[in-house]
């Protein structure tokens, strides 16, 4: 940055201006960037949330250490005392599809999900890889909020997390039975994703008794309830690329 110190004085301005609140978006030198604090809290929410430094830093330690991975992060563009700034990488694909109508969805559903094929090809997980947690600006993807590794957990079967929780995003904000989504999923399965889906098939085959039970509510069901029949008919299928209704 070639005038960091300016930069440094805004963010201090930022802070000193909305002390307290969580997210502020902002620009410098013609790019937009995000301020990050440490929420203030009152009544008893400070109870509920009194390890609000600890998540912020974590969070730092996570996105530095994974940036140094090649993984794809938002980049941070400076830190602080209860704060960072993140470098700003698009909307969120939750965001986006505001106006689907304006979007090429096949390209930036499959981008997301190569992406997440990738960052799985680097012995990763995310946690918790839904379309709020993932961005897209002219094909360029980056996952942000990284869920701490499940204690005890393989990084095989958090990966299955990951698509699993992924599809699930997918089914949740696009549709039942949509054939973006199996040609999303099959983007992820050939850019390397092969044996985490063929695991999480395996997985879900002690589960699909889910699948007579969560089929009333395949229409009508809450918007969490709603996929997971979708996910379970998912994997259900011969052909994954067909559309079926």
């Amino acid at each position: 940055m070639a005038n960091h110190h300016a930069f440094q004085q805004v963010v201090a301005d930022l802070i000193r201006e909305h002390h307290g609140k969580r997210v502020v978006s902002f620009e410098f030198e013609g790019k937009r960037y995000w301020l990050k604090q440490i929420e203030k809290l009152i009544g008893p929410m400070r109870l509920l949330k009194q390890n609000a430094s600890e998540a912020l830093n974590k969070e730092i330690n996570v996105l530095t250490q994974l940036a140094k991975q090649g993984a794809p992060v938002p980049a941070i563009a400076d830190v602080g005392e209860g704060y960072m700034v993140i470098e700003d990488a698009g909307k969120t694909i939750k965001d986006l599809l505001v106006n689907p109508q304006d979007m090429n969805w096949h390209f930036i559903l499959n981008d997301a999900a190569v992406a997440l094929a990738q960052l799985h090809s680097m012995q990763l997980a995310h946690g918790r890889p839904a379309l709020r947690d993932i961005s897209w600006q002219d094909g360029k993807v980056k996952f942000f909020d990284f869920e701490a590794h499940q204690q005890g957990k393989s990084i095989l079967s958090q990966q299955v997390r990951d698509l699993l929780v992924f599809i699930h995003s997918l089914y949740r904000y696009i549709g039942p039975s949509n054939e973006l989504i199996n040609h999303a999923v099959w983007a992820y399965r050939t850019a390397g994703g092969e044996l985490i889906w063929q695991k999480a098939k395996q997985f879900l085959a002690s589960w699909q008794w889910l699948y007579y039970f969560a089929k009333p509510f395949r229409y009508v069901g809450g918007r969490d309830l709603k996929p997971v029949y979708w996910v379970l008919w998912h994997f259900r299928q011969r052909d994954n690329l067909a559309y079926r209704t």
